[in-house]
């Protein structure tokens, strides 16, 4: 399909209790890679969100009974939709984000698959019977959808997280409205037509785009209708978000940001460990909460780790995600591309060693190209900030010990990765990282059957697995007289 017939195939308005409304006021849509403008879609006011919720409020009632047998098999059919559709998908992806199209497909089968996860879940929602202690009475134990529920989605994953947020808020039986990044809506907003054909009734899930984020959320947070809030994206903003909630006491889901180590041990699989940073560092050319930021080799291995990893990481191609071969896509924006040259400019200041890259190209575009930098001291600013960027900076240690308490020296907790062939020390080290999740032996953790979360200041909750569903439920006890 050509790039401009697959953006015309997007609607473009906010979808409110079942319709596709325009608006006063539009906003651009741009390729990072041109930085030409694709579209302009729907720009909301607070008074769009407010007619959202109110929608997202009226269905409520009926969609918390409706069967979850019918909860499910829509997201059944919308699984299918998706991944039938998964070409036209991914170019929209890679044309509004950037990334290869390769990883596009991953992402869309990827989002797929949390429909079909919270499908089956939908039908497996628990309670409980007990006697109570005294012999008197009994306890039933039953799991209610939480009610009307705000989606927050981010730019860099922009079909999957609206799936990992969407798919267990419906299976629960939770209306929603939903709020996707202005960098990249359109993923969502093709996501919600495919809903609308799967039979999703009027009202259940609604859409709202919007450059003003704060002034457009803010009231609906506040709404004492909204009974849940599921973001992803920065710890700063979630911090913010995290205030607005308390004033109402909202359940809360936060999947904020990360700073990932990513621990080679002497005993490793060189090849494995090789294999695994690619993944671990290069998912989405590097924007990623997930990415390993901080590469800890133990000093033995840590030359020739080092030599392997920018022979690999130099042979990638850059440029337009469509184009193909490519393996390095575009950066979001100007900024990000800024950014991540202040913190390579800032550790070879400090005394990095440049292996690879760290010389971008004068094009046309956001690219950076991937960045090999060894020898990174503590002090280096992107040892303590998120890179997000195709820049791998490897440092050296010494022993088990030393590499932990280096892993964990940071303020957060999503993801750490370990590599070594040595399966108690795997154990030792799993158990002592402080992190939500840990990729022992893998680059690539992300699962819709596994819980994804962190601790510290990467997040509250968990999304995806057996636990992910019960974010948007509650326990209700009743005691029964016997």
């Amino acid at each position: 399909m050509q790039e401009v017939e697959a953006i015309a195939t997007v609607p473009t308005g906010l979808f409110i209790n079942g319709q596709w409304q325009p608006t006063a006021q539009t906003m651009a849509v741009e390729d990072p890679s041109t930085g030409q403008v694709l579209c302009e879609v729907a720009d909301a006011n607070a008074q769009d969100a407010s007619d959202a919720l109110d929608a997202a409020a009226a269905a409520q009632p009926e969609w918390a009974t409706t069967a979850p047998r019918e909860r499910s098999e829509i997201l059944s059919r919308a699984y299918r939709f998706i991944v039938e559709d998964t070409e036209r998908l991914a170019l929209i992806m890679t044309l509004e984000m950037g990334k290869p199209l390769s990883e596009a497909r991953g992402e869309v089968a990827y989002a797929a698959e949390f429909f079909r996860w919270f499908a089956e879940e939908a039908v497996r929602i628990d309670g409980g019977y007990m006697t109570a202690p005294a012999g008197d009475s009994r306890f039933l134990v039953a799991r209610q959808p939480v009610g009307p529920s705000i989606l927050i989605t981010p730019w860099n994953f922009p079909m999957a997280m609206g799936t990992r947020k969407i798919g267990p808020a419906l299976a629960a039986g939770c209306t929603t409205v939903i709020k996707p990044a202005s960098q990249a809506p359109l993923s969502t907003l093709a996501l919600v037509e495919i809903l609308q054909r799967a039979g999703m009734p009027a009202g259940v899930v609604n859409v709202i785009t919007t450059s003003r984020s704060d002034d457009v959320m803010r009231p609906l947070i506040l709404d004492p209708r909204s009974r849940k809030l599921s973001f992803t994206g920065s710890t700063a903003v979630g911090k913010h978000l995290l205030g607005l909630a308390a004033q109402t006491v909202m359940r809360t889901s936060m999947e904020l940001g990360g700073n990932a180590p990513f621990l080679v041990f002497e005993d490793a699989d060189l090849d494995a460990a090789v294999d695994g940073a690619m993944q671990a560092k290069m998912r989405n050319i590097g924007q990623a909460c997930t990415a390993a930021n901080r590469i800890l080799v133990q000093r033995p291995i840590a030359a020739e780790f080092s030599e392997r990893l920018a022979h690999r990481m130099g042979a990638l191609a850059m440029g337009r995600g469509v184009d193909d071969g490519v393996s390095v896509g575009p950066l979001i924006n100007k900024a990000a591309v800024q950014k991540v040259r202040q913190l390579v400019t800032d550790a070879i200041d400090k005394g990095a060693t440049v292996r690879i890259g760290a010389n971008p190209d004068d094009r046309p575009g956001n690219f950076y190209p991937a960045t090999v930098l060894t020898g990174v001291p503590d002090d280096a600013e992107l040892c303590s900030t998120e890179i997000f960027g195709p820049v791998a900076a490897v440092s050296e240690f010494d022993t088990e010990d030393e590499a932990i308490r280096i892993a964990n020296d940071t303020p957060y907790g999503l993801v750490s990765y370990a590599y070594t062939q040595d399966l108690a020390r795997g154990f030792r080290v799993s158990e002592a990282l402080e992190a939500g999740m840990v990729g022992l032996n893998r680059g690539v953790i992300s699962n819709p059957a596994a819980p994804f979360g962190g601790v510290k200041e990467s997040g509250l909750g968990r999304e995806g697995g057996f636990t992910g569903i019960d974010e948007f439920l509650e326990t209700k006890y009743v005691g029964v007289s016997f």
